[in-house]
């Protein structure tokens, strides 16, 4: 009987080993999943998201293969397929790059790209040194350096490179550079393309506010730029109606006539003219690079929607920051991007306290789909209720929803928008 049994297991366990893909086989799925760049960005079912794992209140605490690997597998969970970061100077990028490398050989089903960002600063940029916005950081050439470096190390995973987050826009006054840095840098590369030391199919842009890309002010239409705009293969844009609620509101508020209307339907209108504003903005870019005669990609490199704010943009301000609003935006401006085939690199993941870490209550901590403890924000409450992120967890808690699910009271926390006269923008 002994013998039967050792027998029985031992053809057991062959039939399970013949169902098991061989490594040839692994090899080829993941062949299948090597995409380029533009069939990526193409692709309407492929979500992009910015990613920060970041989970204490300073980056000096850097999160671990292990974490980044938890969050990758959420993210996977809602059909997230590319994740942008922001530069290689910390471990950050490396690491999630490693991670997603270690997902793909235990999951041949496992895909994922990234936006390798390279941060680009001006001369004496956070030191207490005047600063000199015509000329370059000494640090900018070794991070170019390091995203080659890495782009060369797992080129199935880095499919675009980024020059700069934020660099050309003047309202970034720690840090911007004039255009003729960012083109030198994005020359740099497409000619390394050439050599036959980058991917050919490597993507090259830099990613940086409507207004610096041509779609706002005459101060930026300059030569540098229209040289910029050919030399890249897309642009890659930011939108962010919720700053401009406070900055620029000439779209935010309920109109007058649309006081008797029940409070969801008057929020929607709102957020409806702010979808309109954002598509405005995106517009006057396409509008500029069509000025220049030149046909290239425009894609959104960053918008998003804060979900708490207690300053400029919470019930002391506009009354823009809730969930119920962030999930308003979330939806309507995938939708259009969808529709229209912008690849749109939602603006956050998870909620990074860091990112404003001596003033707890500010909104660049509250951008994220999560909270830092994994709690599913109200855009995603669908989701938890299909059971997308079953088995799921970020540390040791597994993804639930924000209010305990109870929509009654995440509705207690949101602020109608101002009444208006009248809204100048119509979209």
């Amino acid at each position: 009987m002994k013998l039967i049994i050792q027998s029985i297991l031992l053809l057991s366990l062959a039939l399970l080993a013949s169902c098991e893909p061989s490594q040839k086989e692994k090899k080829s799925m993941q062949n299948k999943r090597n995409l380029t760049a533009e069939e990526i960005l193409k692709k309407p079912d492929y979500l992009a998201i910015s990613y920060g794992g970041y989970r204490e209140n300073t980056r000096n605490v850097q999160p671990t293969v292990s974490q980044l690997k938890q969050d990758l597998k959420i993210l996977q969970a809602i059909n997230i397929k590319i994740l942008r970061t922001y530069n290689v100077r910390l471990p950050h990028a490396a690491n999630v790059l490693e991670s997603i490398k270690q997902l793909k050989e235990e999951d041949p089903e496992f895909e994922m790209y990234v936006m390798l960002g390279v941060w680009i600063d001006c001369k004496n940029a956070w030191t207490e040194l005047p600063l000199n916005h015509n000329e370059e950081s000494e640090y900018n050439a070794s991070e170019i350096s390091r995203a080659v470096e890495l782009a060369n190390k797992y080129p199935d995973i880095v499919k675009i490179i980024a020059v700069g987050n934020e660099a050309m826009v003047k309202w970034a006054t720690a840090y911007y550079v004039q255009p003729h840095i960012i083109l030198k840098w994005v020359k740099h590369l497409q000619e390394l393309k050439k050599e036959g030391k980058l991917n050919k199919d490597l993507w090259i842009t830099s990613s940086d506010n409507f207004a610096s890309w041509g779609g706002g002010e005459h101060e930026y239409h300059t030569p540098e730029l229209e040289e910029l705009v050919k030399s890249v293969d897309y642009l890659s844009i930011h939108t962010y109606p919720m700053h401009d609620t406070h900055y620029n509101p000439i779209f935010w508020g309920v109109l007058h006539k649309e006081q008797e209307l029940s409070n969801t339907v008057k929020i929607d209108k709102a957020m409806n003219r702010a979808l309109g504003y954002a598509i405005s903005q995106y517009d006057s870019v396409a509008s500029y690079v069509k000025s220049l005669d030149v046909e290239k990609p425009i894609h959104i490199g960053e918008t998003g929607w804060a979900s708490f704010s207690d300053r400029h943009y919470g019930p002391k301000g506009s009354k823009a920051t809730d969930e119920y609003k962030q999930a308003l935006y979330y939806h309507k401006m995938r939708e259009w991007a969808t529709e229209n085939k912008i690849k749109c690199f939602y603006f956050e993941a998870f909620d990074e306290p860091w990112k404003d870490a001596q003033y707890p209550n500010g909104s660049e901590n509250f951008f994220g789909l999560f909270t830092v403890d994994g709690q599913a924000k109200y855009a995603l409450w669908d989701e938890v209720n299909e059971g997308t992120f079953k088995g799921l967890k970020r540390g040791k808690k597994s993804i639930k929803k924000t209010y305990d699910g109870k929509l009654n009271d995440l509705l207690l926390d949101v602020d109608m928008p101002p009444v208006k006269k009248e809204i100048t923008l119509n979209h």
